[in-house]
């Protein structure tokens, strides 16, 4: 059994090492994405894997109440992802329509 909890304890390691180098990553793709809707997508990814990094905290600590936070996250995370897109759509149509005007004059 000792082993068996040994070898759960290293997945679960290794699991947050490598969520954790992805979401440096997609951090880096955040702030470095050439366009705004890579970023938009950047940001929700990253949302994403903290969810993830969450829910295998509350695995490996056994603590119930780390759920409760995930599913809050979860929604405060999209939300989030929604106004940004908004926003950006404003600013899109925004920009589309001072171009039209601009072509007009």
């Amino acid at each position: 059994m000792d082993m068996l909890a040994n070898a759960k304890n290293v997945v679960f390691v290794s699991a947050l090492i490598i969520l954790s180098v992805m979401l440096m990553l997609c951090l880096l793709r955040a702030v470095l994405g050439p366009r705004v809707a890579d970023r938009i997508v950047a940001v929700n990814m990253m949302g994403t894997m903290v969810i993830v990094m969450i829910s295998i905290l509350a695995l490996k600590m056994g603590e119930g109440y780390l759920i409760d936070i995930c599913l809050i996250y979860a929604m405060v995370s999209f939300l989030a992802v929604i106004v940004i897109t908004k926003v950006y759509m404003g600013v899109y149509r925004e920009r589309k329509s001072r171009k039209k005007e601009d072509a007009n004059v």
